[in-house]
């Protein structure tokens, strides 16, 4: 897995605890416990990552495993080795197979259903919960 020209990257020996936030694209292939925060930009969680935050991003692609809540305004992509346990609200989901995921899934337009509440999903939202191996 190769990082996007143009992003941040951190590598597989770094290990951060607490806040991450940026105005930029971040490729993050370490270990991260906290949150992270990217309103604008994409991140990628690369192969070797292990992260256990609350994420908030425009775009997202898993490759490692992510245990939290994601909130994605566009697009989320969990690839065959990626492992997320965790609710997902987004605009878009693809999920490859092999692909490990646990949670509660909620689509919306441009991403509303981050904004959704435990109550149930609103209009032009779906709302999905997933438990095994895809």
């Amino acid at each position: 897995m190769k990082p996007a020209e143009g992003s941040t990257v951190i590598g597989k020996s770094v290990r951060i605890h607490g806040e991450l936030s940026g105005n930029e694209d971040l490729y993050l292939d370490g270990d991260l416990e906290g949150t992270i925060t990217l309103p604008d930009h994409a991140l990628t969680v690369g192969p070797n990552a292990q992260i256990l935050a609350e994420i908030r991003a425009k775009e997202l692609t898993v490759f490692g495993k992510v245990t939290g809540n994601l909130h994605v305004s566009s697009r989320v992509d969990i690839r065959q080795s990626a492992v997320v346990n965790g609710d997902i609200f987004s605009g878009r989901l693809a999920i490859e197979e092999n692909a490990t995921i646990k949670g509660k899934v909620v689509l919306g337009e441009n991403g509303r259903g981050s904004e959704s509440t435990s109550a149930g999903t609103g209009p032009g939202q779906e709302s999905l919960f997933v438990e095994s191996k895809v």
